[in-house]
């Protein structure tokens, strides 16, 4: 391990690579758009730390002003009919574990990436018996080391492990080891940077925490030692950049009286972080907080929590969403986003951990996630898995009593001149009647009603208005839903 000072006198030698393959596409969301699906609309409207801002999650309380016989309804994540995607297959991959997967689909080389930390030092329960497994107790060995692996995939579904040569386990590098040591890494791409030798970055623990950089993931720089940061991680410690905030927020775990908690460090230059401090813990002991990938998405950052259940030695994911990365709020405590299979031994029957990071498709949202057929500290075999949202469908806005419609009032946001487009899903006779209003609460125009499911389908007025007339002005909208639930709105450019 290299210090800071040694990495900024001396720098890091990195070896550039790129492999490319065509995407594939696969599979479509589950609810129907109507109309052309846009891609999601780039911020231009303004928000929080002098940041623009067009697309508006209803999820994001600081954006509801009033909400009458309404209620945030947790999205459905739908598991793949594909699943399990990737296993235990490999004579390295002892115990999957926890998984940590970090997936990113990469634009420049047009492949699906994943780093993900199996135990390559346990014992596992690959060859083990049902019976063998509920009556001898799981113990870890001594010596129990992880390491970074690497798969690739064309279509996000069939995954590869190549033999990268880098790595010796038991005599041979016929592996996809990157780097044996790390614990719980979380890996990303930051295409910000402007130095290639540190496009991908890493966040782990080592010794103590600690940071590294790759020019193509695969080659890495040796450990940057980070002990301010000062927390255990001994989770999967996930970073990102921060764009309302311009600087790198780092996402780790503590522990206190209630047991596991979410902590954050901050960085502007991923090398010198502050002391991590905790940002969310469970509702109790009995349900802690044991990891929270997180995002920025739609204005807002995102949480999956993995909730530990002590009582049952169980891991689902939950949903969050923060402001600022500082002051986090559950989305529906105690409801998973991704729930435990409910089929005992199911390779995801034991445990869900939710990876790092979703990926962001035109007709739907991707959150590989690692599963088990086991209990957290007992046997279990590990797997990599696939969940899926419609496009926006963290959470939606739907009425609490289905006969009268949910009326929801924004606080005022700024009109780009663009369309005005929605989210929903509504279903047979239902609909979405948009008012748009002034600062006093005047009415300005009304939408025709929006009857079918869509992804930012574009709402048409009742009457002529032309949004340049209301380009740069504050407005308010008001929705009304019948028996329909609304994600998001934006405005296009």
């Amino acid at each position: 391990m290299i210090t800071r000072r040694d990495f900024i006198k001396t720098g890091s030698a990195m070896l550039a690579g790129a492999v490319l393959h065509p995407q594939l596409p696969w599979g479509a969301g589950e609810a129907a758009n109507s109309g052309p699906t846009l891609p999601a609309p780039t911020q231009t409207t303004r928000q929080d730390g002098g940041m623009k801002r067009t697309r508006f999650l209803v999820l994001d309380s600081r954006i509801i002003e009033t909400a009458e016989n309404a209620r945030l309804a947790l999205g459905k994540a739908v598991k793949s009919e594909r699943n399990p995607l990737m296993a235990e297959d490999k004579p390295w991959e002892k115990r999957f574990d926890n998984l940590y997967a970090n997936v990113i689909y990469d634009k420049e080389d047009n492949l699906y990436k994943c780093w993900y930390s199996p135990f390559i030092v346990d014992n596992s329960a690959k060859e083990m018996t049902l019976e063998q497994r509920r009556s001898t107790r799981y113990r870890p060995p001594r010596g129990r080391e992880m390491a970074l692996c690497y798969a690739v995939s064309k279509d996000g579904i069939r995954w590869e492990k190549p033999e990268l040569g880098l790595v010796e386990f038991e005599g041979s590098k016929q592996n996809n080891i990157v780097w044996r040591g790390p614990h719980g890494a979380g890996v990303f791409k930051d295409l910000r940077d402007p130095d290639p030798a540190r496009r991908y970055k890493a966040f782990f623990r080592g010794a103590k925490m600690s940071v590294a950089f790759s020019a193509d993931g695969i080659h890495w720089g040796a450990a940057v030692s980070c002990p301010e940061i000062d927390v255990a991680g001994d989770t999967h410690n996930n970073a990102l950049w921060a764009p309302t905030l311009g600087k790198y927020v780092g996402i780790t775990r503590t522990w206190g009286e209630q047991g596991r908690q979410v902590a954050r460090t901050e960085s502007n230059d991923f090398l010198k972080w502050t002391k991590a401090k905790v940002v969310l813990e469970g509702l109790d002991k009995g349900l802690q907080t044991y990891a929270m990938p997180a995002f920025f998405h739609g204005g807002v950052y995102l949480g999956l929590v993995a909730i530990f259940c002590l009582k049952e030695d169980r891991v689902w994911a939950e949903l969050a969403w923060s402001p600022d990365t500082v002051r986090w709020n559950r989305v529906s405590p105690g409801t998973p986003l991704i729930a435990d299979s409910e089929k005992d031994m199911a390779h995801d029957w034991g445990c869900v951990y939710a990876g790092a990071y979703p990926v962001f498709l035109e007709d739907e949202i991707r959150i590989y996630y690692g599963g088990s057929d086991g209990q957290h500290g007992n046997w279990r075999n590990g797997f990599l898995c696939l969940a899926t949202l419609r496009p926006d469908g963290f959470a939606g806005y739907e009425p609490v009593e289905s006969s009268k419609p949910a009326v929801i009032t924004t606080t005022a946001v700024v009109c780009t001149g663009g369309e005005l487009r929605l989210s929903a899903d509504v279903r047979e006779s239902a609909s979405i009647r948009v008012t748009v209003l002034d600062k006093q609460n005047k009415e300005l125009a009304q939408g025709e009603l929006t009857k079918r499911t869509g992804t930012d389908a574009a709402v048409r007025w009742n009457k002529s208005l032309s949004p340049e007339e209301l380009k740069g002005k504050e407005i308010r909208l008001k929705f009304e839903l019948r028996k329909a639930r609304l994600y998001s709105f934006a405005f296009s450019d």
